[in-house]
């Protein structure tokens, strides 16, 4: 299956961005997961469709209210079929 792999850096950590990145996630129909990394930065892997993963990174570059968002990288990458968003 089609996906991204995201890097998201900045204020990500502790401001509820991986819940948010789920439910995001959850509403466009994407499966994956998103999980915080030792420096700081969030990993979001979203499996589903072009327009569902353009949509999904301009919401990571925005996040929830209280992040504050430096940077987003994106890497295509092809994965077996996932089910859900989970956070880890």
């Amino acid at each position: 299956m089609r996906g991204a792999l995201f890097i998201v850096s900045g204020k990500v950590q502790g401001v509820f961005y991986r819940g948010s990145a789920r439910e995001k996630a959850l509403a466009l129909g994407l499966a994956g997961y998103a999980q915080n990394l030792p420096d700081g930065s969030v990993e979001v892997l979203a499996l589903g469709d072009d327009i569902a993963l353009d949509a999904m990174e301009e919401w990571l570059w925005q996040g929830p209210p209280a992040a504050h968002v430096t940077q987003v990288t994106r890497r295509p990458v092809e994965r077996d079929a996932l089910h859900g968003f989970a956070t880890r």
